[in-house]
C-alpha cells in the first residue's frame, strides 16, 4: 500500500465564476493563488505557506447544471480497479478514469447513496504532508452519509480506514470518527431528515480564530448557515455558503 492509500490528496471547487470565488477564498481563508498553466483549460491553483491545496476551475459543459461543489480527491494505488470496485459494491462512476497528462489518472464516482469524490493516482512522487491544523490546510473531512451503517463497510473496505472514537449525538444518531494511516482525519455520520442537501462531503478549512472568519465571511458576500459550535477537542466550526452558492466549512483552534 503506498502513502496515499487512502488519504485526500486534493480538493476542487468547480463553480460558476472563478474570478468572484479566488477572490473570495483568499479573503475567507487566506489562500495565495495562482493560474496552474495547463494548456487547454482555465485552472486556478489556491496555495498556503507555499504548499498547494486545492484548485479552482469553471464547471464543465459536461456538468452544466450542476450546482457549484466543492470535491475531494482520495488517493488509491490503481485508480481503474477501484473505480471498478465502486461499481461492484453499488456505488457509482460517473467519470471513468482518465490520465491527466504529466499528473496523475483520476475518476470521478460517488458511494451507494451519491456522495460524490475523486480517485487519484499521481505520476509523480506525493509532496510532503502539511500539518492537518495548519492554517489554510484541510483540517477535517465529514460525510454526511445516506446511512452511516451502510457507508462505514464500503469505505473501509475501499481505503482501509479504521474507526476512531464513536459520537453519540442523541437523536442524531452517531458520528463516527475515522483514521487512515494512523490519523483520525473526519468523522461520518447519517445526514438528518432536516437537511435538504443530498449525502455529501464537506471539507473544513483551517482558520486562526473562527469569529474574525465569520466578519470575513459576511464582508466577503457569503453567508453563515450554522455555528459558531465548539466541537470536541476544544476547536470551533463554521459551516456556510460562498457567493455562487458552494457549500464549505472553516475550523478554527479558538473563538
Amino acid at each position: 500500500m503506498s502513502d496515499t492509500q487512502g488519504k485526500f490528496v486534493w480538493y476542487e471547487l468547480m463553480t460558476s465564476d472563478i474570478g468572484a470565488a479566488e477572490k473570495f477564498y483568499k479573503d475567507v481563508v487566506g489562500w495565495s493563488a495562482k493560474d496552474a498553466g495547463m494548456p487547454d483549460m482555465n485552472y486556478t491553483v489556491f496555495s498556503a505557506n507555499n504548499q498547494m491545496i486545492a484548485g479552482l476551475m469553471t464547471t464543465p459543459k459536461e456538468a452544466e447544471g450542476m450546482p457549484p461543489a466543492w470535491i475531494g480527491y482520495i488517493g488509491v494505488d490503481n485508480v481503474d480497479a477501484t473505480a471498478k470496485e465502486i461499481a461492484a459494491k453499488g456505488g457509482k462512476v460517473y467519470r471513468e478514469p482518465e490520465d491527466i497528462p504529466g499528473i496523475g489518472r483520476f475518476a470521478v464516482v460517488g458511494d451507494p447513496h451519491g456522495a460524490a469524490f475523486c480517485l487519484f493516482s499521481s505520476t509523480d512522487e506525493p509532496p510532503p504532508a502539511g500539518e492537518q491544523m495548519a492554517p489554510g490546510h484541510v483540517g477535517w473531512h465529514e460525510l454526511m452519509a445516506g446511512d452511516l451503517n451502510g457507508a462505514w463497510p464500503f469505505y473501509a473496505s475501499l481505503f482501509g480506514w479504521e474507526k476512531d472514537e464513536a459520537l453519540d449525538m442523541g437523536e442524531m444518531g452517531t458520528y463516527q470518527l475515522f483514521k487512515s494511516h494512523g490519523q483520525t482525519i473526519g468523522g461520518m455520520m447519517t445526514k438528518p431528515k432536516d437537511l435538504p442537501a443530498p449525502p455529501h462531503w464537506d471539507f473544513y478549512f483551517v482558520v486562526d480564530a473562527i469569529d474574525a472568519a465569520i466578519e470575513r465571511v459576511n464582508a466577503a458576500g457569503g453567508q453563515v448557515v450554522m455555528g459558531p459550535m465548539e466541537v470536541p477537542g476544544g476547536a470551533w466550526i463554521i459551516q456556510g455558503i460562498d457567493p455562487q452558492g458552494a457549500h464549505f466549512a472553516l475550523v478554527g483552534s479558538r473563538r
